[in-house]
């Protein structure tokens, strides 16, 4: 694991290489992409059987074969442990409850002159949801994508999620069932994306599209965007600490190997103005590594993405961070709410030593879908506001338009457009 100090010589070289951390060579992969998309266009299901067959490795006999049975849901549901079902539950229930509080209201205002303006806020009408489902399956995903569309009060949600091999994750579709989804397909991959960018004989035309996904997903997703809306292009997990000396270690080193298990290409860095926390933290992190179960992958990413920066104050670690933007921010300091007004770009920002980034995932109850690769500096987690648009309303009264029509009509004129300056004019008094 790389540890550095910002007065190193080559700091400026070791730093930029972070900063790179969440590049992702969508162009090495788009013409494969585009050519599933193009073959999904124009064939539908005949398409997404052979993608199935070569990608996931079973045959699709039967157009039916690609949906997931309801029942099979609910059998899944039924078969937890008191103990998981209640954790779903708790999860659900907490998740659900923050996102509640998301949601925007539509107003209408009234003028002295008579008009009225506003905003009419609707829920699309179709989401799509992408679960992953390779290296790991993940009920926590469908969580955090489905209630908040559910809440947003879309009418129709549809789920895809890759079933190599046609084995399907059972907690996932217990999950599926608690959030009284119906319509789930056995697809994963580009051609899941451009299925529901555009629809086949099977698989509904959403009007948006959310959740996480490989390279290939987030490449199908970037050129999809246009003709169904996205939320983000999420690349691979990642997570920043800022610490001082009052953090423990076994916190710290913990943490960081929590997203490094996630996959060879996630990301973990603390930032720190204690050489002594940093040099901790490292030797603990080795030592943690051979006791995990995903210990060849978490090993794969903290030899090649991890990093400890030692700081000469917490002013410049906090600047550091901000430069990264990660994904996942733990502050473990003394007094970590005094450091949250100078902290500008994180998706989720977990304060104090209590709170590590994996009750996010699951329990906390803010949205774990959230922008990586310094994305943080102009994208928002997932939230209610993914699934729902807002319409502008306008009523003039004859008063109204008096009042400001010629205003209207002149800057109408200015830009040459006599159609639009007539429109207001004949109106007039």
């Amino acid at each position: 694991m790389l540890l550095f100090n910002t007065t190193d010589s080559d700091f400026k070289e070791k730093f930029s290489e972070l900063l790179g951390r969440g590049a992702m060579d969508i162009e090495q992969v788009s013409e494969i992409v585009k050519n599933i998309i193009k073959e999904i266009q124009s064939e539908g299901n005949e398409a997404l059987k052979r993608h199935i067959a070569k990608f996931d490795r079973w045959e699709v006999k039967e157009d039916s074969d690609l949906m997931v049975d309801p029942r099979d849901m609910k059998k899944a549901y039924d078969k937890l442990s008191s103990e998981l079902r209640d954790a779903l539950h708790l999860a659900y229930d907490r998740i659900r409850n923050y996102h509640e509080k998301q949601m925007p209201k539509s107003w209408i205002d009234f003028d002295k002159a008579g008009n009225t303006l506003g905003q009419k806020v609707t829920p699309v009408d179709r989401a799509g949801l992408y679960i992953p489902g390779g290296k790991a399956a993940y009920p926590s995903s469908l969580l955090m994508n489905a209630i908040p569309a559910i809440v947003a009060g879309v009418e129709e949600i549809i789920v895809t999620t890759p079933t190599p091999d046609n084995e399907i994750n059972e907690l996932l579709l217990a999950a599926a069932h608690l959030c009284g989804i119906t319509k789930m397909f056995k697809v994963g991959g580009a051609s899941a994306i451009a299925a529901m960018a555009y629809g086949t004989q099977t698989i509904p035309k959403v009007d948006v599209i959310t959740g996480p996904g490989n390279i290939f997903v987030a490449t199908a997703k970037k050129l999809v965007y246009g003709d169904v809306n996205i939320d983000m292009i999420a690349g691979p997990s990642e997570i920043g600490i800022l610490a001082d000396n009052t953090a423990i270690p076994e916190y710290l080193a913990i943490d960081l190997l929590s997203q490094a298990e996630h996959d060879e290409m996630a990301s973990s860095i603390l930032i720190t103005p204690s050489a002594e926390l940093a040099e901790s933290v490292r030797e603990l992190v080795y030592i943690e590594l051979a006791k995990l179960e995903r210990e060849m992958i978490a090993r794969k990413s903290i030899e090649e993405r991890g990093a400890i920066i030692v700081t000469e104050t917490m002013e410049e670690a906090v600047e550091l961070m901000n430069r990264i933007a990660p994904e996942h921010l733990e502050v473990v300091t003394a007094n970590p709410f005094d450091l949250l007004p100078h902290i500008k770009h994180a998706g989720a920002i977990f304060l104090g030593s209590f709170t590590p980034e994996p009750i996010g995932d699951y329990m906390a109850g803010p949205n774990h879908t959230l922008p990586t690769g310094g994305t943080a500096k102009f994208y928002s987690p997932l939230n209610v506001e993914n699934f729902l648009k807002k319409s502008s309303i306008i009523s003039m009264s004859e008063d109204g338009i008096n009042e400001i029509g010629e205003a209207c009509a002149l800057l109408a004129k200015t830009e040459g457009l006599t159609a639009h300056e007539k429109s207001v004019r004949i109106r007039l008094k």
